[in-house]
């Protein structure tokens, strides 16, 4: 191992994902000098493991979905999907696991890119340990972000390194589609991989250890989403723990706590996140390693001047939208600092204030059919205190989803503050909803009362003409 000179920046950050691109990008607007540190590939796991890939793997399968709804068309896609192009599309998407244009990105916006492994070395210090074990220090005059991500989150079942489980990374890699899978989770990773592999031929089993599926969502997206999947031929068991997991020959076997034995070709062990936080130095500024990291609406770190985290290690929204959300206002709350800016706009939706991570949070679900939602659902709404009601629609009523498809099915639900007259929460399922939940997110957001939204005429005949039924069924 051999020591360079130190190399100050203004600001240095850790992780080159989306959340690290977007905060280089905006200290680097305000005039910043930026290093960003990556120890794998520049665009980091949205680009070649979760975002990217999934939704290359989904859109497929969600558009012979959409085609078989409509006659003239379901005919001539009963046919299998062909997985050998599905997944060299996937490829494409992915850059083929390479990041030279990324880099290029980088490079593009004047930042400094280091290759490596980044530490906290202390007070606004970083070492970049490199993969010949050169060691950089670079030093931080302003501000060091952590945006490290997260990485999958494994049972503590004995013998899984005997096993090698799928997590969601070798799901969106996977280079052959197994013939059997297992799925363990009900979570997002869990139903969309689950859409994908059933219908690229596996026979799919979804173990859930909750009552359903999507449970961070209105009961009814998960319930929706149940359905289709069963529908398409998996198997769904709920209230199901897994004990033990062995690889016999092969064959992967999960045993339940009743006793029920599952075989499968592969196992998907979708059961949440953990922080890359657990090498990268944080006791060397009194922090836990491995730890999330708790900050204010600034993005800094709690008890600190010069610490920002943003993105799945602060843990307020595990959403790369949301992460690159968080990046763009600490980006912005640097830069003003930096500046000598006296007073920043901090107050509840201010420039420098991430206020949407705890009123506004917007997710799809690329299963089949689609959920969205953005805010609260009524149940959290209850439980923060607000005097509410839940408006509920049948999607397929509106003129514009049944001509999206025959036998469309969904539903819609907006939980309306009684006292305030402004929406808490917006929840859409059905095909296709996901392109309806921006204007949900700005309804929410906007805080925009209830009798304006009555004046936001829906084109006919869109699905967006469910707004209108959801503010009749309001005004009664």
């Amino acid at each position: 191992m051999t020591e360079t000179e130190t190399i100050a920046y203004d600001v240095v950050v850790l992780g080159a994902g989306p959340v690290g691109e977007n905060m280089a990008d905006r200290t680097r607007a305000a005039g910043l000098s930026t290093a960003i540190v990556e120890s794998e590939l520049v665009g980091g796991e949205c680009s070649y493991w979760a975002c990217m890939p999934s939704k290359a793997l989904l859109r497929p399968v969600i558009a012979r979905a959409d085609a078989r709804r409509l006659p003239g068309l379901s005919q001539a896609v009963r046919g299998p999907l062909d997985a050998a192009a599905v997944l060299a599309r996937r490829d494409e998407y992915t850059s083929h696991w390479h990041d030279d244009g990324q880099v290029r990105w980088v490079d593009g916006i004047g930042a400094d890119l280091y290759r490596g492994q980044g530490r906290l070395a202390g007070r606004r210090t970083v070492t970049v340990t490199g993969a010949d074990g050169e060691v950089r220090t670079l030093t931080a005059r302003h501000a060091v972000a952590v945006c490290t991500g997260t990485r999958a989150k494994l049972p503590g079942l004995p013998g899984l390194d005997e096993v090698r489980p799928w997590t969601s990374r070798e799901a969106t890699s996977a280079e052959e589609v197994p013939g059997r899978l297992i799925v363990v989770g009900g979570g997002v990773v869990a139903t969309e991989m689950a859409t994908v592999f059933q219908a690229l031929g596996s026979q799919v089993t979804v173990l859930v250890r909750g009552k359903g599926l999507l449970a961070r969502m209105e009961p009814f997206a998960g319930e929706l989403v149940a359905e289709a999947l069963t529908d398409a031929g998996a198997d769904i068991r709920t209230g199901t723990s897994v004990e033990s997991v062995t690889r016999e020959n092969g064959t992967v076997v999960a045993v339940t706590g009743n006793g029920d034995r599952f075989e499968a070709d592969e196992i998907l062990l979708a059961t949440g996140r953990a922080p890359r936080t657990d090498d990268i130095g944080l006791e060397t500024v009194g922090l836990e390693p491995g730890s999330w990291l708790s900050v204010d609406d600034t993005l800094r770190v709690e008890g600190s001047t010069w610490l920002y985290a943003c993105g799945d290690v602060n843990h307020r929204a595990l959403l790369t939208h949301q992460g690159k959300y968080q990046a763009r206002i600490a980006g912005d709350a640097i830069g003003a600092r930096a500046a000598g800016v006296p007073l920043l706009e901090t107050d509840p939706w201010g420039a420098h204030a991430a206020t949407a991570d705890h009123h506004a949070v917007p997710q799809v679900v690329f299963t089949d059919p689609e959920a969205a939602a953005v805010g609260l659902s009524l149940a959290e709404a209850e439980q923060a205190g607000h005097r509410v009601r839940a408006v509920d629609v049948d999607l397929s009523s509106v003129a514009g989803a049944s001509l999206y498809g025959d036998g469309y099915r969904g539903r819609a639900r907006m939980v309306v503050d009684l006292d305030e007259e402004i929406l808490r929460g917006v929840t859409f399922v059905g095909p296709g909803v996901g392109e309806l939940l921006h204007s949900a997110s700005v309804a929410v957001a906007g805080q925009v009362p209830v009798e304006r939204l009555w004046h936001a005429v829906p084109s006919y005949p869109t699905i967006s003409e469910v707004w209108l039924r959801l503010l009749e069924a309001y005004r009664g």
